[in-house]
């Protein structure tokens, strides 16, 4: 007996299923009719898309890689952006990150307060003050926005690094600047260069997509005490792994140590590289401060870094390490602490790098003399240069090339005070936020304080917060933020477990 039974029918496509059909439809038309450059855009800013669906911590990412762009976009570029690369993808990491929470039906979340919010907006209303001497208010709103964003930067890492999302961000920061580090590389044998970046007659100095070998190596510089401690904080779980018997490695672990040791090595070369003795003394300082901070016990790192120095010292002394270094170390730590009036002084080819420099440090303070207080408005020292320069002297180079002089001239004593307050007090904050008990969180500590350090340094002779470097700044801060938050709360719960048992 033969059962007939009821046809099966075929079910009706939705919506949704012919919305993803149209969508493939038209990306191959897309990529059949267009040119590759425009492909090549076209497909990256789809995958975007798609990756900015699963979370935003994607946008962020694509932040952090793209923000170095600027200058190279803005000189390069066959049209003209309607606003720079940086901001345009802060921009975007905000709308995906509102468009994720309405897509998951998710409210957005209230503030949540850090105490790294205190030091920086103190500051950042000391410098919102001096707009009321601002001698160009629209140069004064371009510096004080680059610290809203630093601001806007700290609260969605705060609210999108939950659990252990942060770690991502560190790979974001670490692989921006291995991107750098391997376009600076390249161009130091000889990939691109002028001839007044000439080194050795035979190489070029290094300068990335920033267009200055200075601001590269400020790059790589911030960056490269983070590289470090993490490569160290993953090679030391897998020693552990392979110390104890019954705990098996994690494959993990090794890739995370071997791409943080290598993008150590290839950050560290480019900082060497870019042939900027800011940027060399700025990373001896940070690196001194990681092993300094290392050991938990801080007769430990004083004993490491009494080591250090004697070894170094030895190199230094016994004539072992290349004399251009040498050379141009030195040069450094003259010009850097041997300023003088420069009114009056016979200038010479040989000269004429140093006298410049101390030139714009002098008209830096003639500005602080006449504005003592407010200073001439953030972000006015060029403005502001015709009437405070000094004699000979009447081209303005942007900033005083000390970062110091030029907070005290534009933002005056307050001002000074209160970002020395800012830096001094997250750096305290950062040494304390060592106490995190996992391994990772606590060497990405002591890598931020490496980088406060690298600052501190490197802007004795120059300004880092260009190129839409203060992004990156941002997002380290927020990263602390939420590190410091971690810690805390769980110092507070192991306290109250004490107390109860």
């Amino acid at each position: 007996m033969i059962t007939i039974g009821t046809p099966t029918r075929t079910p009706p496509l939705r919506l949704g299923s012919l919305g993803w059909i149209g969508a493939a439809l038209g990306i191959a038309l897309f990529t059949a009719t267009q040119p590759l450059p425009v492909v090549a855009a076209g497909l990256a800013l789809i995958a975007f898309g798609l990756l900015a669906l699963i979370t935003p911590l994607a946008a962020v990412l694509a932040l952090l890689t793209l923000a170095p762009l600027r200058t190279l976009i803005a000189t390069e570029a066959p049209w003209p952006l309607p606003l720079d690369i940086g901001q345009l993808s802060l921009v975007a990491v905000i709308a995906v990150w509102v468009a994720y929470r309405v897509v998951h039906q998710q409210r957005l979340p209230r503030l949540v307060w850090s105490p790294i919010y205190a030091p920086v907006l103190v500051f950042f209303s000391v410098a919102g003050m001096s707009a009321f001497d601002a001698v160009s208010l629209g140069a004064w709103i371009n510096e004080w926005l680059k610290w809203a964003q630093i601001v806007v930067l700290i609260a969605l890492v705060l609210d999108l690094a939950v659990g252990r999302a942060w770690e991502w961000l560190v790979f974001g920061l670490i692989a921006a600047g291995v991107a750098n580090a391997v376009i600076g590389i390249y161009e130091f044998f000889g990939g691109s260069g002028a001839l007044h970046l000439l080194v050795n007659e035979r190489f070029f100095r290094a300068f990335g997509t920033f267009g200055q070998p200075n601001p590269f190596g400020g790059f790589m510089g911030l960056l490269a005490p983070l590289a470090i401690t993490m490569a160290l904080g993953y090679g030391w779980r897998v020693c552990l792994s392979l110390r104890t018997a019954y705990q098996s490695i994690r494959s993990a672990d090794v890739l995370w140590a071997g791409f943080y040791g290598v993008a150590a090595g290839l950050i560290g070369v480019a900082a060497l590289l870019s042939w900027s003795r800011g940027a060399w003394l700025g990373l001896a300082v940070a690196l001194m401060v990681v092993v300094f901070a290392l050991p938990r016990r801080i007769w430990q790192g004083i004993g490491l870094v009494a080591v250090i120095t004697v070894l170094g010292g030895g190199l230094w002394l016994s004539g072992r390490l290349p004399a251009s270094i040498v050379d141009r170390v030195n040069s450094a730590a003259v010009e850097s602490f041997a300023f003088t009036d420069v009114r009056g002084v016979n200038i010479t080819p040989e000269n004429y790098a140093l006298i410049e420099r101390f030139a714009h440090w002098q008209a830096a303070i003639n500005m602080a003399t006449a504005r003592p207080w407010l200073g001439v408005g953030f972000g006015n020292y060029e403005a502001a240069y015709a009437d405070h320069h000094v004699l000979n002297w009447e081209l303005a180079l942007g900033h005083a090339h000390n970062y110091y002089l030029n907070i005290l001239a534009e933002t005056g004593v307050i001002g000074l005070a209160a970002y020395l307050v800012l830096w001094g007090s997250l750096g305290v904050m950062t040494w304390r936020t060592r106490r995190h008990p996992d391994i990772i969180a606590r060497l990405t500590s002591v890598g931020l304080l490496g980088t406060w350090a690298y600052l501190s340094v490197h802007s004795l002779t120059d300004n880092l917060y260009v190129n839409n470097l203060f992004l990156h700044l941002g997002v380290m801060l927020g990263l602390l933020a939420v590190l410091h938050r971690q810690t805390f709360r769980q110092v507070l719960s192991s306290g109250h477990h004490r107390r109860v048992t």
